[in-house]
């Protein structure tokens, strides 16, 4: 963390090559060995305040694909070489356990920590990680076994899970409300599979989730994004929203636009200047939700949403956007002051109320993914 006689421009400064050595000499090897179950194998889903490994945590499925994915890109970005080798086995892990363990096909919800099946749902938010995880390996060696599970995922995606209202049920069995957040990260995972592929169906795949997001789930009046809707795509008053998904999808589209030359930056721009009105005005990190009038719902602040805040004005940044390179700096600054500066070497509080006390006692697994996104992005645009 900066010394307190540091002024807050300058602790953005250099911010990002002292994210990359955190992720790299901190994270990464935490991770991997502490979190790693080294008898049941499989990651642990979280770690105790002192940094321990809480052995005891049911395992979320989609926690186990985001591990695999971070150890891939820490791999393909030459950040962490030994990280092909712990995604590969994760990734072998997941499909030993997770995948049609019941007999049925697609992936189930969660695991016991020894590995039974503890929750046989099939979620449509696990699978979409699942795909992510599956390009981030498949990106590494393009091992056509893994093309294999990517396209039975999506057999299990079009013969299952499709809703004939567009977009994807909420899981199996069939659950109301539906929520927009499945959806974004199954559009994230088909940027990601076609970068990893350049496979030309995987535009089509995204372009979907993009035609989706244009007709139901972005209010163009009031310029928010939805969180849950009826089957019909309906809205369910009053609208909740939640600033970091709004941030989200300002990197989304930038993704979208770049793989398919469509023009996304009207959207983007709307997208950014709503979630600015949801900051907490003493440490100007985003709030967990709001209304679509602009009214705050709940004070507290998970970690999640300044890392999306971040990647947000990165992709403003990637677009020549005047001011945006200073802005993402200053968001991932304030990311590494009161989330990354945490006793652990490696380890994060992952939400605070509005007062600055942290809520959450346990360092969960699921921000890794989060905080290495946004890191790697910052690099590859702000350096």
């Amino acid at each position: 963390m900066a010394d307190e006689g540091i002024s807050a421009s300058e602790e953005a400064a250099d911010v990002v090559p002292r994210l990359k050595r955190r992720m790299i000499d901190e994270a990464l090897p935490l991770w991997s060995t502490v979190g790693w179950d080294h008898g049941a194998g499989g990651f642990i889903d979280r770690l105790h305040s002192d940094g321990t490994a809480d052995v005891t945590a049911p395992r979320r499925v989609f926690v186990q694909a985001r591990q695999i994915w971070c150890y891939a890109k820490a791999a393909q970005t030459g950040w962490y070489p030994e990280g092909r080798a712990i995604a590969l086995k994760g990734l072998e892990h997941l499909l030993a356990k997770a995948k049609t363990p019941d007999g049925r096909p697609g992936y189930v919800h969660r695991l016991t920590p020894e590995g039974a099946v503890l929750d046989g749902r099939r979620d449509a938010y696990d699978h979409a990680f699942i795909l992510f995880a599956l390009a981030g390996a498949y990106a590494l060696d393009q091992d056509a076994q893994i093309r294999v599970e990517i396209d039975a995922l999506l057999a299990f995606l079009d013969g299952h899970l499709r809703s004939p209202h567009g977009g994807v049920h909420q899981g199996l069995p069939v659950s109301l409300p539906r929520r927009q957040n499945p959806h974004m990260h199954l559009f994230e995972a088909m940027i990601a599979c076609f970068d990893a592929t350049h496979d030309l169906s995987f535009q089509n795949r995204a372009g979907e989730f993009f035609a989706l997001f244009l007709a139901n789930l972005y209010d163009k009046r009031t310029r928010a994004l939805g969180e849950y809707f009826e089957e019909d795509w309906s809205k369910i008053a009053p609208v909740s929203v939640e600033p970091g998904h709004q941030a989200e999808w300002v990197w989304l589209l930038k993704g979208f636009e770049r793989i398919t030359g469509c023009p996304t930056g009207q959207r983007r721009a709307e997208l950014l200047e709503t979630a600015l009105r949801y900051r907490d005005e003493a440490t100007g990190c985003l709030i967990d939700e709001g209304d679509d009038a602009g009214k705050i719902r709940r004070s507290t602040r998970r970690l999640w949403p300044q890392t999306e805040f971040a990647k947000a004005w990165i992709a403003q940044a990637e677009s020549g956007e005047a001011g945006a390179a200073d802005e993402a700096r200053m968001a991932l600054a304030r990311l590494e002051r009161h989330y990354l500066s945490h006793p652990v070497r490696g380890g994060w509080y992952d939400q605070f109320d509005r007062d600055g006390k942290s809520l959450i006692d346990t360092i969960p697994a699921s921000s890794f993914y989060h905080v290495l996104c946004a890191v790697t992005e910052a690099e590859q645009v702000l350096q």
